[in-house]
């Protein structure tokens, strides 16, 4: 399934699956770099290689055997119900099968071969038929004395851990050859649910027991520094009944720790000292497994879902809170189309329809201190160049106005003591309306193009700066000329566009003095010819505004009566241009010219108002003594 869903979709549904290899239970594996075939499992022994181009597949047991109803006792391979399938990281074409002796394959499961003796306490009174006295459970869920985990060393070939659901660790340094019994001194029958290696040490190890079938739902994770030789028990800040099934650590942040139990999520920053939840928006559900990679958590739910934490980097950032202004360093951006709902300042990734998408613009985390009421807080963002890409504060437009048809409000920063979080949408500023005028379109600027960008926050008297670095979508037959040339067409439109509707929106308001002002001038030829020019003017000005704006429209379908005046036609072809994929055709840049040869046109002429007919009017009303017309900055 995808982690995201690309288009103008907000989020993952069904339409993002696609159907793998073996069936409900038991585990995947594949080649990350040839994701082609998939070796998938089931219950007693069945697997299956599959090649996703051509979605067919086939069956390769190691012995293939019918075992329904058969005592475990007199299997060949007694399997766990998730039997272990794994890939090899350090040798080519190698995949793991475990039932309670590893299994090798290097030829998709031509011929397999065992490479562990029996790793499980082999209990033949544990091994009849699952679910008795009164249901034979035949299917072979219930199988017992199993591998219940097996995990490959990232770091060093032929070193390979092996848990089991008796409660026994197994280790191989040599690939097989040879294996020592490294369980935990002490540890009682248990399920070995979980493995991990630490990234930053092949020496230490992970593990996460549980004994629920036992009745027993006491939390039991444990660590090793010297491949098991000794361990300690990491579970203290778990409360019981949270009983455990995976703990990670994290790729980048030593001794960061990220625990899956019965009930939830918890986190360690002090590998295992202590622990915390991390529930945040997740349901209680079980954590059967999680995963660290490309800087998220992933989760998987007993509820058969998956939930992914996209703010791995704030977490090995943090150091609790400080009374200072700290800016976190944000996560690359990789410009994708579609949205989220996350995209807006709400950090609540839930929907009971579909997954949500993670943001699709920069998450931005800043910590504050307690602020005086009337600080403001403000970030810039600028490019390489050094130039300001967009400024946002904490402080609310008092002026907007919201109409069918207008921009959007500027977005505003929080403010709040403690943790902050604001999501740059990776666009520049939003452009100019002309109030109450309904256009039809977005007034939203284009997106920011591939590059690193600085990030200053400021409040109050201090301020703290960080990076952000803007890639490029990967999928996207793009190059950064095809970026650099959608930019300079964007902004150039974009520019001219904020520069028409400053003008109108100056103009229109001078015209509404003028004609407010000639309402209370008193008749009579002392003022005269302030009325004719006061007159003129307006039916000049007028006259302009009709050509720029159509003021008659209120609502999406007035266009069928009140056709579209300039600057409607001129935020159509932006919006035209503007496409996730950075390629303008060539019609759209001719249509811009056309206009652009239009506007210059009709700058010239609300030019002339502003600079000169305005001015000379106003001398006539300041001879008179009677005030003046403004126009606004």
């Amino acid at each position: 399934i995808a982690s995201r869903a690309l288009g103008w979709n907000y989020g993952v549904s069904e339409a993002n699956w696609s159907a793998s290899a073996g069936g409900e239970s038991a585990f995947l594996a594949f080649d990350p770099d040839n994701p082609r075939y998939v070796l998938g499992g089931s219950y007693l022994g069945t697997i299956e290689a599959l090649d996703v181009e051509s979605k067919a597949s086939t069956n390769i047991m190691a012995a293939p055997i019918q075992y329904l109803g058969r005592d475990a006792s007199d299997m060949k391979y007694r399997y766990n119900w998730n039997a272990p399938i794994i890939w090899s990281k350090h040798e080519a074409n190698t995949f793991y099968h475990a039932a309670q002796v590893l299994l090798k394959t290097q030829d998709m499961g031509k011929t397999w071969k065992e490479v562990s003796p029996d790793l499980t306490k082999n209990e033949k009174a544990k091994q009849g038929k699952g679910g008795g006295p009164y249901t034979n459970e035949a299917v072979g869920a219930e199988n017992y004395g199993t591998i219940s985990y097996v995990i490959e060393s990232p770091q060093e070939a032929g070193v390979i851990w092996v848990g089991t659901d008796d409660g026994l660790v197994q280790l191989t340094k040599d690939g097989g050859a040879t294996w020592q019994n490294v369980t935990p001194k002490g540890l009682t029958e248990c399920l070995v649910n979980a493995i991990d290696i630490s990234p930053h040490d092949p020496a230490t190890a992970y593990i996460a027991t549980t004994r629920y079938k036992f009745n027993d739902k006491t939390p039991s994770l444990y660590k090793t520094t010297n491949y098991g030789k000794t361990w300690r028990n990491i579970s203290k800040g778990i409360p019981d009944g949270a009983y455990t099934r995976v703990v990670r650590e994290d790729t980048e942040r030593k001794g960061l720790l990220i625990a899956g139990t019965e009930t939830g999520v918890y986190i360690s920053w002090n590998d295992g000292a202590a622990w915390q939840p991390l529930q945040l928006n997740l349901p209680v559900t079980p954590i059967n497994d999680l995963i660290i990679a490309h800087d998220d958590v992933i989760f998987a739910t007993s509820g058969r879902s998956f939930w992914v934490l996209d703010d791995l980097e704030l977490l090995r950032q943090y150091e609790g809170e400080k009374e200072t202004v700290q800016l976190f360093q944000p996560a690359d951006v990789t410009l994708v189309s579609g949205g989220s709902p996350l995209d807006g300042n709400s950090s609540d990734g839930t929907n009971s329809l579909y997954g949500v998408n993670p943001a699709t613009g920069a998450v931005l985390y800043y910590q504050l201190p307690e602020l005086e009421k009337e600080a403001i807080v403000e970030l810039e963002i600028k490019n390489e160049k050094g130039e300001l890409v967009r400024r946002i504060t904490s402080e609310k437009d008092e002026n907007f106005q919201a109409y069918d048809g207008g921009p959007p409000a500027k977005p505003t920063l929080g403010k709040s003591k403690g943790l902050n979080r604001f999501v740059w949408d990776l666009r520049y500023p939003i452009m100019a309306g002309a109030p109450r005028a309904y256009i039809e379109g977005s007034y939203r600027r284009h997106k920011v193009i591939p590059g690193k960008y600085s990030i200053t926050l400021k409040a109050g008297d201090k301020s703290a700066t960080t990076s952000l670095e803007i890639k490029p979508n990967p999928i996207y037959e793009t190059t950064m000329a095809d970026y650099e040339a959608y930019h300079e067409f964007m902004q150039a439109g974009e520019t001219a566009f904020d520069e028409m509707h400053v003008l109108v929106n100056q103009l229109y308001q001078a015209k509404e003095q003028a004609a407010s002002l000639l309402s209370k001038l008193p008749k009579g030829d002392k003022y005269k010819a302030i009325h004719e020019a006061g007159k003129e003017l307006v039916k000049n000005i007028t006259a302009w505004d009709e050509d720029m704006i159509q003021r008659k429209s209120k609502a999406y379908d007035d266009v069928e009566n009140y056709p579209n005046k300039f600057t409607a036609n001129y935020l159509f072809v932006i919006n035209h241009a503007e496409s996730a994929i950075p390629k303008i055709n060539q019609p759209t840049r001719d249509r811009k010219a056309e206009l652009d040869a239009d506007w210059v046109k009709l700058k010239t002429r609300g030019t002339q108002l502003g600079q000169e007919a305005i001015p000379a009017f106003n001398k006539l009303l300041w001879d008179a003594g009677v005030g003046a017309v403004w126009m606004q900055d």
